[in-house]
């Protein structure tokens, strides 16, 4: 069955330990997506907030960072607990380096890339990572609207992992909803990340439900 991540970016920051349970009770893990303002045009929240979720998180923190020199900031990461960590590919020199950095720091390590990035770039790294990351939209704001090339892209994407005989988990972020995670996870996904989609509904818990069961609502 696909995991569900919701993104915290979406969540209620005047009412964040209510939706942390929210996710505790529902969901599989917490999606924390870090932005520095200068590899993507905005600026989320940094490790106060991270160290809070991680007090009460029940589940896996799955940290997304989009900013520049990542490396700098892998020992903090692991010491606030988290326990999935992604950099995206065009953000350093040698992505090697960084996920053994990462291994090393005992968190399964992931790439991740923008749409305009070909899929194959992350050939290279497959056995050496715990997953990777296919934006199906723009890194940098939540809401966007889902880009249909990323189906062939995790398709592409997974036969590779296959062909490879590694084992590496496929996560899907942007515009994701139970409209389409039926499709994403027919195409190869392993993790879907959520924000609006879970966040904004009347009934988060339903939602995460429907895509955790294929069922559109």
């Amino acid at each position: 069955m696909v995991q569900i991540a919701p993104s915290m970016l979406s969540a209620d920051f005047l009412h964040l330990e209510k939706d942390v349970r929210m996710v505790n009770e529902n969901a599989d893990l917490f999606h924390l997506d870090i932005m520095d303002g200068t590899f993507v045009p905005n600026i989320s929240y940094g490790f106060p907030v991270v160290e809070a979720i991680a007090k009460k998180a029940e589940k896996p923190l799955d940290a997304h960072l989009m900013i520049i020199n990542p490396d700098k900031y892998v020992e903090r990461f692991a010491a606030a607990g988290v326990k999935m960590l992604s950099f995206h590919y065009d953000a350093v020199e040698e992505p090697a380096y960084v996920i053994e950095m990462i291994r090393a720091n005992g968190m399964m390590p992931g790439i991740a890339i923008n749409p305009d990035i070909p899929v194959e770039k992350l050939f290279p790294y497959i056995s050496s990572c715990g997953f990777m990351l296919i934006m199906s939209v723009f890194a940098g704001f939540g809401g966007q609207k889902f880009i249909e090339t990323t189906y062939s892209r995790i398709r592409t994407l997974k036969d590779e992992i296959i062909r490879q005989g590694a084992e590496c988990l496929i996560e899907v972020d942007g515009g994701v909803s139970p409209a389409n995670a039926s499709a994403l996870a027919d195409a190869g996904a392993d993790i879907l990340v959520a924000g609006s989609a879970v966040f904004k509904a009347a009934d988060p818990s339903a939602v995460i439900s429907a895509m955790k069961q294929d069922q559109i609502i």
